[in-house]
């Protein structure tokens, strides 16, 4: 009897045993660290976002009342993302080839730079669906050249040689790789150190992309002029989106449903829209 007493306990502790593991696998599953990266924002109400804040009209400062603001296309986007959670925007300014790994860092929550996929990127992030693609703005890829040189830089075998500029870890960056063989490549980690070795003829063009161009043109349009060389942009390399880390699916999916609310509403032109005046309006 007794030993029949002992072979009950047993089994019955070995089933609750099996009901608290399960319990506890379940409770991984509910309350992984993907599945909490909404929760994360919304229990510090507040979004992190890191940008590089050189490449109007996406974002770009201002000053307000003596205090540096960010504004642009990202930064519109970035606020529609954080009311949908009930929180705030913290921007954070990082150079642009940092972005990446200070998102992995645990630095920033997403990344909002006019950043497009490439598959060494997707190797160490997530991207959201695109929210921009310059290819339908007619802003592909362009070089920016002195006035003076307009008539000078007009074929891609003028600017053989030559030194041309672009961001750091940027696209523009594998364009000149690939389309200005002959060219000299000069990277910088800002697009307007890059603008300024333009004007002092450090560098005789810079590849950027063609909205942030006009930008210059419209600011200085005494220093600075789109060269006439056509630059053909692939597809792949013309559509924006949010980068998040790879184990923040829920966060991704959040991103995702707001592209595709203010998409459908037509918001995203609008905004864009709206950027490009505040472009133009602050001289960027």
């Amino acid at each position: 009897m007794k030993w029949q007493k002992l072979k009950k306990l047993a089994l019955v502790g070995a089933a609750a045993l099996l009901t608290i593991s399960f319990g506890l696998a379940g409770c991984g599953k509910k309350y992984s660290a993907a599945d909490q990266s909404v929760q994360r924002i919304k229990d510090k109400k507040t979004l992190v976002v890191g940008t590089s804040a050189d490449f109007a009209p996406m974002e770009f400062p201002i000053t307000q009342n003596g205090k540096t603001k960010y504004v642009g296309f990202d930064m519109m986007l970035a606020n529609k993302i954080a009311k949908d959670m009930g929180v705030k925007v913290k921007v954070v300014n990082i150079a642009f080839p940092s972005l990446i790994s200070e998102l992995k860092n645990n630095k920033v929550d997403v990344v909002l730079a006019g950043m497009t996929y490439t598959p060494s990127r997707a190797k160490a992030v997530a991207f959201s669906k695109p929210y921009h693609n310059d290819k339908d703005k007619g802003t592909n890829n362009v070089l920016l050249i002195k006035k003076s040189n307009l008539n000078k830089y007009t074929t891609k075998a003028s600017l053989k040689g030559k030194s041309v500029g672009a961001q750091q870890g940027s696209n523009q960056e594998a364009l000149v790789k690939s389309k200005l063989k002959d060219s000299k490549l000069v990277v910088e980690s800002s697009n307007n150190a890059m603008a300024t070795e333009v004007k002092n003829g450090t560098i005789q063009a810079m590849m950027c992309n063609g909205d942030t161009a006009k930008g210059y043109v419209h600011k200085y349009p005494n220093t600075y002029a789109l060269a006439k060389v056509k630059i053909y942009t692939p597809a792949k390399y013309t559509a924006d989106r949010v980068i998040v880390r790879k184990n923040d699916k829920a966060l991704l999916k959040e991103v995702n449903k707001v592209i595709d609310q203010q998409k459908k509403s037509g918001n995203l032109t609008k905004m864009y829209n709206k950027a490009i005046q505040l472009q133009h309006k602050y001289g960027k």
